[in-house]
């Protein structure tokens, strides 16, 4: 449905369905928390459903335990089946941003199937794009407070004191995951099935592609732009 002041489209439900894509260290969670304050929609992050669906004990909750305890995939009827879920509570009466999800094109085509069940589509496909030597220096920059789990950053969000907590003075930790041969081992997976699931949206003409490298503020209002907002 296009939007008669702003030529902007929409599900047919008049719901807007957003999707953020980029690698990690891109800064999607970020924008997705100034989006959805901005817009009003719910911020539907893959990783926190499965934990909320874990933590809650539902249904979902269990059966993607046992393929999370196996260190499998979840199927990604399980993962969508959450998201529609999701979608369907009041707190995403006025539609939602997807991050972290779909990540292959498979996923995409499914969720694509499913929300046109429910009458709905993906309004428009925000890609994130930051140099992958970037993104490594930005992950592999993070450290964290075992004590009280306080994140910081060694440029972006310094500690007063280099290397301790300024709320309990302990050591500041790197995670493992956040070393730089993991993060360009992680980069090498996620890079080419997202550039096939961005073809894949870009065929649809959806896609809005943004520089990442820019200040914060810059980013969200390139995004809105995009949007129409």
């Amino acid at each position: 449905m296009t939007d008669p002041g702003g030529g902007r489209e929409t599900s047919p439900s008049g719901r807007r369905i957003l999707l953020l894509v980029g690698s990690v260290g891109a800064g999607k969670g970020t924008q997705a928390a100034a989006l959805s304050k901005k817009l009003g929609l719910a911020h539907l992050a893959s990783g926190n459903l499965f934990r909320k669906a874990l933590r809650d004990g539902t249904e979902l909750g269990e059966k993607a335990r046992a393929y999370m305890e196996r260190g499998d995939l979840v199927p990604d009827d399980i993962t969508i089946e959450m998201f529609m879920q999701e979608l369907s509570q009041p707190t995403a009466a006025r539609g939602a941003i997807l991050d972290g999800f779909p990540r292959t094109v498979a996923q995409a085509k499914a969720l694509d199937a499913t929300l046109a069940a429910s009458g709905e589509k993906v309004e428009r496909v925000i890609s994130i794009e930051v140099p992958i030597e970037e993104l490594v220096a930005r992950v592999a920059g993070r450290r964290v407070c075992p004590t009280c789990g306080t994140p910081y950053h060694v440029v972006d969000d310094p500690p007063r004191v280099p290397g301790c907590c300024d709320k309990d003075g302990a050591q500041l930790q790197q995670r493992d995951d956040d070393r730089p041969e993991v993060v360009r081992a992680r980069l090498a997976k996620q890079v080419v099935p997202m550039l096939e699931v961005l073809d894949h949206y870009d065929q649809q003409g959806i896609v809005h592609h943004v520089d990442g490298t820019r200040p914060i503020p810059e980013v969200t209002a390139d995004i809105l732009k995009g949007l129409g907002a």
